[in-house]
């Protein structure tokens, strides 16, 4: 297994692993791949894909930002998606981890993430992999 950090023409496979996360979202292509770029540009973000072989298996995004309830350093999330037919085979954890080492090497003092209520799977794995529920997620639509 080895990690490859997102370039601009991995952008459809982003866009599928997108996709698959949020089905009940409908999304602009060219919006998106608007999106893509600036997070592969921005300095305080991640973006990368687990890879066997040359077989994607999953993908990742998150941010680094400081913020006050941590008192420092902090690694959002954004996206952990790994292919639905290959799920609890440990590809979720590789990403994890590395997502995990990515937040150390920043010295960020927490990695956090929201989920959706209706993704309980998903809810399981954040709690085995060690997570805890700390808060709701809101959000207004502009």
């Amino acid at each position: 297994m080895k990690f490859k950090n997102a370039a601009l023409d991995d952008f459809d496979i982003a866009f599928r692993y997108i996709e698959q996360l949020w089905s009940y979202n409908t999304y602009d292509r060219d919006s998106l791949f608007e999106v893509y770029k600036r997070v592969l540009d921005d300095p305080g973000s991640f973006a990368f894909f687990l890879l066997d072989e040359d077989e994607y298996k999953g993908f990742c995004h998150g941010a680094f930002f400081d913020t006050f309830w941590m008192s420092g350093p902090t690694c959002y999330v954004s996206s952990i998606i790994t292919n639905a037919d290959e799920r609890g085979k440990g590809f979720g954890i590789q990403l994890m981890d590395h997502a995990r080492e990515l937040a150390v090497s920043r010295n960020c003092k927490a990695l956090i993430l929201d989920s959706g209520f209706p993704r309980e799977d998903a809810h399981r794995f954040y709690e085995k992999y060690g997570f805890e529920k700390s808060c709701y997620g809101f959000e207004l639509l502009l």
